[in-house]
């Protein structure tokens, strides 16, 4: 009997407060301002049995203290007044709170209670919902008193509405729809980056995959809507999955602008920050199982935004120095960054809550990915630029070869017109002239071997000999290991010297003048052996392998280690025409060297 008096007393106070009522033409409310709270640790019959004096009015729509470990009680009354639907909802939009208990009293009867929270498995929830709902019968003329405990290690935000029922699941159609197209874009930049990543086997988007799919799964946790599909039973492993996934995101964000803005290279300062960043969120990740969430939550926000300023100014600085691709990365960080920030002040009580504050990083994450993948293709393209220019210098620089050897030979026209009492003479000029010239023509001017056309003719005319002889003929297609990398750090003359070592290297391993080397093009270099077998070629190619490691390649003071990568294909000629499946056999071997690590020699299976 005392209690019910107190609790009737406690009933009599909240009655100075105006009851939240849904009008019949209105789909919901915002149950905000209307709410009492106070913080306790006091079993229920003593709140209910608090003055009105004890309870304190809520400023805000949104109930939201921030991280707080303290147990908070919340009350407010519901009336029907103006006869709409008796079948509401009460929505708390906020799903993960740890423990949410509601009472609901009508008078001095306790019509219903209900313990919520994702400490509980949803599938015990009353309505399988990604928010916690709780099913209001609210007869025309009555009102009902809601007391609510809520305790949560994560932030407090307590997101409350009244709605009409059926036309709260209506309007929840086009939320799903929402969620639905946004992670629906995340999964595609998914599997666009992933195949990107097998296409160009480059571990900056394999980075990128990673990055997005963390993202994506952290978002979807932070909803409820991973809780509600992927593990619905899963209580201790939701309550950690926040921390893991935003220390991935963190981790792997990092990595990825580590090498897609060629940081190491370019700010190595920052590039060492950035890597103890990474360092510290894979120690994070690991510590999320053992560390409570609140306490590991603040300090792992504090990183995400420490790290954030360290990539954006990456990208600004790279932007500044004329990357077209650093300008897209930096829009694209900015905007996730920025829903970043809004949300973490939203957490931090600073922001109040909204559709805009809570759905921040949604829309700065969907700006993000779509403007990163724009970057990665303007990447890709600008190294495409580099390789047709390569290619057209060269092109070039053959036409300048071609266009003397033509005015050559119309000088010599024309002196055989003019001089024709001199002609024994200048035969025997011009024939020495002509020599040069085509020594020229076959020669690459750079390392002093043969050159590529000198080798398209050297091989037709090898395999046509060994096809009419039926002998052994062997290919070796050599490549320098790592040499794009080497010319970006050294610089371009340093890769020359590089290339002319390496040639005189080969020469001094082949028979001369039976063995043809040349220069196939860029770093890749051909030998082609004739009357040799796979076995004598392969051990040809391992003295080689052997004498490259070994050479003494000074730069600066420093000896750099140099590789080579080696495919060796042999066969007796079954064709005439079959010198380009030889070529192709020993490609594949060196690709394959190159798979398996690189410095190594691989023959081709015959």
């Amino acid at each position: 009997m005392v209690r019910w008096l107190l609790f009737l007393l406690c009933c009599l106070g909240a009655a100075a407060q105006a009851a939240v009522s849904l009008p019949a033409a209105q789909d919901s409310v915002v149950i905000g301002r209307q709410l009492q709270y106070v913080e306790s640790e006091r079993p229920v019959a003593e709140i209910m049995s608090l003055p009105a004096s004890a309870w304190q009015q809520n400023p805000d729509t949104v109930f939201n203290r921030g991280y707080s470990r303290s147990s908070w009680w919340l009350r407010f009354s519901l009336a029907n007044t103006a006869y709409a639907a008796p079948q509401q909802l009460l929505e708390i939009s906020y799903p993960v709170l740890d423990e949410v208990d509601v009472w609901i009293f009508r008078g001095q009867e306790l019509m219903a209670r209900y313990a919520l929270g994702d400490k509980h498995r949803f599938t015990d929830r009353l309505l399988q919902h990604r928010f916690f709902l709780v099913p209001v019968n609210l007869q025309s003329g009555t009102e009902l008193t809601v007391l609510l405990k809520v305790r949560s290690s994560s932030s407090v935000q307590v997101p409350l509405a009244l709605w009409n029922e059926r036309r709260y699941f209506e309007q929840d159609q086009w939320h799903l729809l929402g969620h639905g197209l946004f992670f629906g874009i995340m999964g595609l930049m998914v599997l666009y980056s992933f195949f990107v990543f097998l296409a160009l086997r480059d571990r900056t988007y394999l980075y990128y995959t990673f990055f997005i799919f963390s993202m994506m799964a952290f978002l979807a946790s932070l909803k409820g809507l991973s809780f509600q599909f992927v593990w619905p039973t899963a209580t201790h492993w939701n309550d950690r999955v926040l921390l893991v996934t935003l220390a991935s995101t963190v981790a792997f964000g990092g990595l990825f602008t580590l090498r897609f803005m060629r940081m190491p290279e370019l700010l190595p300062r920052i590039s060492r920050a950035t890597l103890t960043v990474v360092a510290v969120a894979v120690l994070m990740m690991v510590a999320a199982f053992f560390v409570a969430y609140d306490v590991l939550m603040r300090p792992m926000i504090v990183m995400a935004g420490i790290s954030c300023v360290f990539l954006l100014f990456a990208g600004l600085w790279c932007w500044r120095q004329g990357d077209r691709s650093a300008r897209l990365y930096t829009i694209a960080w900015g905007s996730m960054l920025l829903g970043g920030v809004v949300l973490s002040l939203n957490k931090f009580d600073v922001l109040p809550s909204n559709f805009l504050t809570e759905n921040a990083t949604q829309v700065g994450t969907t700006l993000e990915v779509i403007l990163l993948a724009f970057a990665i293709v303007e990447r890709i393209n600008e190294e495409r630029r580099l390789r047709f220019r390569a290619q057209e210098e060269t092109l070039a620089s053959e036409r300048r070869v071609y266009e003397a050897q033509s005015q050559a030979l119309i000088a010599q026209r024309e002196a055989n017109e003019l001089l024709e009492q001199r002609v024994r003479a200048r035969t025997e000029e011009l024939q020495i002239a002509n020599a040069k010239l085509e020594e020229l023509s076959a020669t690459d001017q750079l390392t002093g071997v043969r050159n590529r056309r000198y080798l398209d003719r050297v091989l037709q005319e090898e395999y046509a000999r060994a096809y009419r002889y039926r002998d052994q003929i062997a290919v070796l297609l050599l490549d320098i290991d790592h040499f794009k990398r080497f010319n970006d750090v050294w610089g371009h003359q340093v890769g020359d010297d590089c290339l002319r070592q390496v040639a005189a290297v080969m020469m001094e391993a082949v028979r001369a003048p039976i063995d043809h080397v040349a220069r196939y093009g860029g770093e890749e270099f051909c030998i082609v052996m004739p009357q040799t077998a796979a076995e004598g070629a392969a051990i040809v190619a391992e003295r080689i392998r052997l004498a490259v490691e070994a050479m003494a390649f000074v730069v600066d003071g420093k000896n750099l280690p140099v590789t080579i990568s080696i495919g060796v294909a042999a066969h007796i000629p079954s064709l005439m025409e079959g010198s380009r499946d030889l070529m192709k056999q020993a490609d594949i071997a060196l690709y394959q060297a190159k798979g398996d690590g690189r410095n190594r020699v691989i023959t081709a299976r015959a």
